[in-house]
């Protein structure tokens, strides 16, 4: 065997830093679109002729059903959100990362400017007219050694595939694609390391609410752990529930609920809203005072917006012949104890106190006053100058509340 050359001693030497350099990068939590430009840079310099770079991998998120980053060497690094969909797009079923995960193969190589390519996908026909000469892609399972093993596009397993391309002449020769393939576990694990850091955020965002999420994650964790805040409170049901839920099927209950749910949580978000929890029908959200000190204006706005949405909502379900409802609202304001309640193993992020029990009472009487929205004087009064379509429904004594309550609607 030939003795190694300087250059593929300095190539190794470059390589062997590089594998350092990625793993800190997995520690440090560097954000994937940032270090993979770093990388490719580097591996160019190390005297790797990269010229494109793909590395794509499963989300687990309730809407996304796969990231992509792409790196090429004129533009820089992309970030790619791809929808779940019970149906691949065409592109995909016709890449060659997807022959790649259908097959029990663990990496597939293709000279670009072969006049009869063994392998030919319509990807290679725009990789030629960038001037690439040679496509080399490999996919990797986290929790697998058998790399090759075929995977159901279906039920993608959790790892990585990535992609490269050279406009080398001749393309890769096989030391360079030794140093790739020697670097395929440091990059796994520092994609891993931030996959796993990027579920949890994405998780805990879903099940929580973003404001819980950065709270837990922080470290905010321990049973009883609570802190006061003032707070505008958006206890929001559907009309009729119990009625659709007797006389639908289950799936038509749970696509209408996450549909109106999905309008709902949509609005109070968009306006800074905190949603909290579900509650079967109900839903329960806060607008921080402290982080929003306009929060009563901004929730009596969203509670308009929602009224105006969910018409346009049930105009549009009714052209399709699927049936709609309504929804009921109180809007209250008031100090409440936001934090960790519940048992050793198994806790809930949420508020508690007398403010949220006079909101819910408030929102047992919408039917009582034969209304959709009712706002506390909590909310109401500091609103009366700038919001004529505040009208008092008068004061009510509510079960459970010591002081009576002037309550508002919007007219």
């Amino acid at each position: 065997m030939a003795a190694p050359t300087v250059e593929n001693f300095e190539m190794t030497a470059a390589l062997a830093d590089l594998t350092n350099w990625l793993i800190q990068q997995g520690l440090e939590d560097t954000p994937v679109e940032i270090w993979l430009e770093a990388f490719c840079d580097r591996l160019v310099a190390a005297g790797i002729p990269l010229q494109r770079v793909n590395l794509a991998m499963r989300a687990h998120h309730p809407e996304i059903g796969a990231v992509a980053f792409r790196w090429h060497r004129e533009t820089g690094s992309e970030k790619f959100d791809y929808q779940r969909s019970s149906q691949a797009p065409d592109d995909y079923l016709r890449s060659p990362l997807h022959y790649l995960v259908t097959n029990p193969i663990a990496e597939l190589r293709q000279k670009l400017l072969d006049p009869d390519p063994t392998l030919n996908f319509p990807i290679f026909d725009e990789l030629r007219a960038q001037g690439a000469t040679e496509y080399y892609a490999a996919k990797r399972h986290f929790l697998s050694n058998d790399h090759a093993r075929a995977t159901n596009p279906d039920a993608i397993a959790e790892g990585m595939t990535i992609s490269m391309t050279t406009d080398a002449p001749g393309g890769f020769t096989e030391d360079q694609l030794d140093g790739l393939r020697a670097l395929l576990s440091p990059v796994c694990l520092t994609l891993k390391s931030g996959a796993n850091r990027r579920m949890a955020q994405d998780i805990t965002a879903a099940y929580l609410g973003q404001d819980a999420s950065k709270r837990v994650l922080s470290g905010v964790i321990r049973r009883g752990t609570s802190e006061t805040m003032s707070a505008v409170i958006w206890y929001f049901d559907l009309q009729g529930f119990t009625k659709l839920s007797e006389t639908l099927p289950g799936e038509a209950i749970i696509e209408l609920l996450n549909a109106y749910f999905a309008a709902a949580v949509e609005i109070v978000e968009k306006h800074g809203g905190n949603v909290l929890k579900f509650m079967g029908d109900g839903m329960l959200a806060i607008f921080d005072l402290d982080q929003i000190p306009d929060a009563r204006r901004v929730a009596v706005k969203a509670a308009v917006e929602m009224r105006a949405e969910f018409d346009t909502l049930n105009a549009e379900r009714a052209t399709q012949k699927r049936p709609g409802t309504g929804f009921t609202l109180a809007l209250h304001a008031g100090d409440v104890l936001y934090g960790n309640i519940g048992g050793k193993t198994r806790l809930d992020f949420t508020v508690i106190g007398p403010a949220v029990n006079t909101t819910a009472r408030i929102l047992g009487m919408c039917s009582a006053v034969d209304q959709t929205i009712i706002i506390s004087s909590a909310v109401a009064l500091p609103l009366m100058d700038s919001h004529p379509d505040l009208v008092s429904l008068g004061q009510y004594r509510l079960r459970g509340v010591t002081e009576r309550q002037e309550l508002f609607t919007l007219d």
